[in-house]
């Protein structure tokens, strides 16, 4: 098996105006419910945007999120705080990273948008997607299909590996 696609992933914040499929949201959606959960709480839930009016407010409500208002989704990656108050930021940091992968996987483009732990971000895409008071929102994800390219890589650092202890 080849992961080549994970070194493509990369942030893209240009989009085409094509549409992304049912089909591919929702295996986006499988990818990212395939991520561990601690003691299988699966405390995610996601709220996918495609309207064009709520991605424009999704835009201006996130102070980093203005490629949003071209993109052709948004998915606000949300936890469930009473289901699990312990690891629902983990959870869903691990969901998020399974949407970014399955999102180069089928060829299209996507950046995170960090949201939790700034309550400015959390309290604006709260308002703009009337999310309860009880869920987290730990990030939204802009995806659409790439406008631009950027070459594959990685980041390894030899020196960032310890062996056997620090």
């Amino acid at each position: 098996m080849s992961i080549d696609f994970i070194m493509a992933r990369r942030s893209i914040r240009r989009y085409t105006d094509d549409p992304i499929s049912r089909d591919d949201l929702r295996k986006i959606l499988e990818a990212a419910m395939a991520a561990p959960s601690s003691r299988d709480r699966k405390p995610w839930h996601f709220v996918v945007v495609t309207g064009r009016e709520i991605l424009k407010r999704l835009a201006d409500a996130h102070p980093h999120g203005k490629m949003l208002a071209e993109a052709a989704a948004a998915v606000a990656v949300c936890g469930d705080t009473n289901t699990s108050p312990d690891y629902w930021v983990q959870d869903c940091s691990a969901s998020t990273e399974n949407i970014l992968i399955a999102v180069a996987a089928l060829g299209l483009g996507a950046v995170w948008l960090g949201c939790h732990p700034r309550k400015d971000r959390v309290d604006a895409i709260r308002e703009v997607l009337n999310i309860p008071e009880d869920v987290g929102i730990l990030s939204l994800i802009s995806i659409g299909n790439p406008a631009e390219q950027k070459d594959p890589r990685t980041q390894y650092d030899e020196e960032r590996v310890h062996q056997q202890s620090w």
